[in-house]
């Protein structure tokens, strides 16, 4: 089981600069990945987000990277000659016009022009640009996934933990259901005593009466099926399959499940017990939504 949240990072050399790729994740009901990528490296990003789906199947993955000088080096300068001399023109061409001297050109001024430039990363093709991210990328993704593994331990844990709390809640519900018919029962003689209508306990009315209604009341089904899906869910958490959303699909079974009994409820008691199973429910359902 898996956590659709983590981090990873990696570094690796390029040249005169230090890549850095950053991989972290957040919850989505679908794949989604997002590259951030130095511009004349765009071409790389469909690359980047084969890889990250080879190691996801749910959640949007935003990937990042970028890059620095190494400390203590220095990319090569480069000076273009054929914009020195249309500037140094245009300079000539001022003087003539406002007189004067010809304004000098500085370092900074050059640099502003485009006229000399630090090399930078355009000096890197994309090609020889992914033989360092690709290792890079492949080490950030494993400590991504390696941080969702371990964030999925811990909701294991908790979810298996919920899903026992339910467990002791359906055979609460069973007790409390098995002795419907018998207070209906007591207090329908009751009604009966008090409206002056006494009858038999064998009168075949009221035999028929509680007939019906402990079939109306019965949740017996509704139990076994109950069973049944907590018995999947916790198979689904020992799978090595991504498994958000088939947990998804079951609590919304279980919920179904748990509705149509409270709909045959008719007891107080058992309603309480209803309420308190839906609210632990919903606790799982949240819990789900961060499972890969």
């Amino acid at each position: 089981m898996n956590s659709m949240t983590g981090f990873g990072a990696a570094s690796a050399q390029c040249g005169h600069r230090t890549l850095r790729v950053e991989v972290s994740g957040v919850n989505r009901k679908q794949a989604e990945v997002a590259v951030s990528l130095p511009r004349v490296w765009a071409e790389l990003e469909t690359q980047v987000r084969a890889a990250v789906l080879e190691a996801v199947s749910r959640g949007r993955v935003n990937v990042s990277i970028s890059f620095q000088s190494v400390p203590g080096s220095c990319g090569e300068l480069r000076l273009d000659e054929e914009k020195l001399m249309l500037l140094d023109a245009k300079l000539r061409r001022v003087q003539e016009l406002c007189g004067g001297e010809k304004a000098a050109l500085t370092l900074e001024g050059l640099s502003r022009f485009g006229v000399l430039e630090a090399e930078s990363e355009d000096a890197v093709s994309a090609e020889e640009a992914w033989v360092a991210i690709s290792p890079a990328l492949d080490e950030a993704l494993a400590a991504f996934v390696a941080m969702r593994r371990c964030e999925g331990e811990s909701l294991k844990a908790d979810l298996l933990g919920k899903i026992g709390t339910l467990r002791a809640l359906r055979l609460a519900m069973l007790e409390q259901a098995s002795g419907v018919a018998g207070r209906h029962r007591e207090t329908l003689m009751k009604r009966l005593e008090e409206a002056g209508l006494p009858l038999a306990l064998d009168d075949e009315r009221i035999v028929k009466e509680i007939a019906l209604f402990a079939d109306r009341c019965d949740v017996s089904e509704e139990s076994v099926r109950l069973s049944s899906h907590f018995d999947q869910f916790e198979a689904l958490c020992d799978s090595e399959e991504p498994v958000g959303r088939p947990l998804d699909f079951l609590c919304q079974e279980i919920f179904r499940e748990l509705n149509t009994t409270g709909s045959k409820a008719n007891d107080a008691g058992l309603a309480q017990l209803i309420v308190t199973a839906k609210t632990e429910l919903e606790k799982v359902r949240e819990q789900v939504q961060n499972i890969e």
